[in-house]
C-alpha cells in the first residue's frame, strides 16, 4: 500500500520531529543523574518509569499533534495495548533505556516513528547524552547527524560484533537464549548489551554493530530503528525470517552480507 504522504512532506515533518526530539532530549539531560528513588515507579519486574518518562511523552505527543493534527499514538505509557488503525499513527518511546538513564548511563534515546498505509514511513532515534541523531524516511535513505548511512562491503560472522538485549521479564526461552549466547561468543568477535533497542538498531544501521537480535520487544522499541536499518540497506526480520516485526515481540537486524548466516543461527535456537 502506497502512503498518502509524499517524500517532501515526510522530509519536512522529519525536520520538525528532529527539533522536537532535541528539545525533549535537552529536558531529559536537565534531570539526568538527579532523579531520586522517590521519583521512580516500579510497574513490574524490571520495568521502571519516572516523571521524566511521563513528561517526555507528553511533550512528544503535544509536539507531534501539532505537526500532524488528528494523528493517533501508540506508546509504552499511552495506549500500550492499541493496535494500528488506518489512521496515521505515531509510535513513540520517549525514553528508551530508562534503566540506563536512572543509573547515570548515557545510553538512552528518544524514539519516534510515523506509521501510515501499512508501514513505517518516518523514523528517528535521538541519543541526547551522546549528541547523536539517526533518521530515515521511507525511500529517502538513512542519516546519522546529517551524514548518509549506507551498509556496504562484506562481513563474515567470524568478524562480526553482535548486539542483543537480555530478557528482563519474560524468561520462557531463557535456556535456548543462553545457548545462542554461548554459540555466538565462540563464533564472533563478541557481543554487546547496550540496554536500548532503539540505539542497538541505530548502531546496526551505522555499521557499529554488524547484527542485532532480541525478543520481548514492543512496537515502540523497534519501529524507528528498524526503518533506519532498512533505509541504510540492512536486513530486518522476525526470528522466522518474516517481514513483520512490530507486533512479533522479536527482531533480527543485520548487515546485508551477514543476514542469511545470522538469521539461521537465531532461528535454529529461538525460532
Amino acid at each position: 500500500m502506497t502512503s498518502a504522504f509524499t517524500l517532501p512532506q515526510l522530509q519536512g515533518w522529519l525536520s520538525q520531529v528532529e527539533s522536537l526530539c532535541v528539545e525533549v532530549g535537552d529536558f531529559q539531560l536537565q534531570h539526568w543523574q538527579s532523579v531520586k528513588s522517590g521519583d521512580i515507579v516500579d510497574k513490574g519486574l524490571n520495568q521502571l518509569v519516572s516523571f521524566v518518562d511521563k513528561e517526555s511523552e507528553q511533550r512528544l505527543m503535544d509536539g507531534l499533534s501539532a505537526i500532524l493534527p488528528g494523528s493517533c499514538f501508540i506508546g509504552e505509557e499511552f495506549n500500550p495495548d492499541s493496535v494500528l488503525s488506518d489512521e496515521p499513527t505515531w509510535i513513540i518511546d520517549p525514553l528508551d533505556g530508562t534503566t540506563n538513564f536512572l543509573h547515570g548511563l548515557p545510553v538512552f534515546a528518544v524514539s519516534v516513528a510515523l506509521w501510515d498505509s501499512g508501514d513505517t514511513q518516518l523514523g528517528m532515534v535521538h541519543a541526547p547524552a551522546m549528541c547523536e541523531t539517526f533518521t530515515a524516511v521511507r525511500g529517502g535513505g538513512a542519516y546519522f547527524n546529517g551524514r548518509t548511512l549506507q551498509l556496504e562491503g562484506e562481513v563474515s560472522l567470524s568478524q562480526s560484533l553482535i548486539a542483543t538485549g537480555f530478557p528482563y521479564y519474560d524468561f520462557e526461552k531463557m535456556a535456548p537464549y543462553l545457548e545462542l549466547l554461548s554459540d555466538l561468543m565462540r563464533a564472533t568477535h563478541g557481543l554487546r548489551r547496550m540496554g536500548s533497542a532503539a540505539i542497538d538498531l541505530a548502531y546496526t544501521a551505522a555499521g557499529r554493530f554488524d547484527a542485532f537480535y532480541e525478543m520481548g520487544l514492543a512496537p515502540w522499541d523497534v519501529a524507528a530503528g528498524a526503518l533506519i536499518v532498512e533505509e541504510a540497506g540492512g536486513f530486518v526480520s522476525n526470528f522466522s525470517g518474516g517481514h513483520q516485526v512490530l507486533f512479533q515481540r522479536e527482531i533480527v537486524a543485520a548487515h546485508p552480507s551477514l543476514s542469511r548466516a545470522f538469521l539461521q543461527r537465531v532461528s535454529d535456537k529461538l525460532g
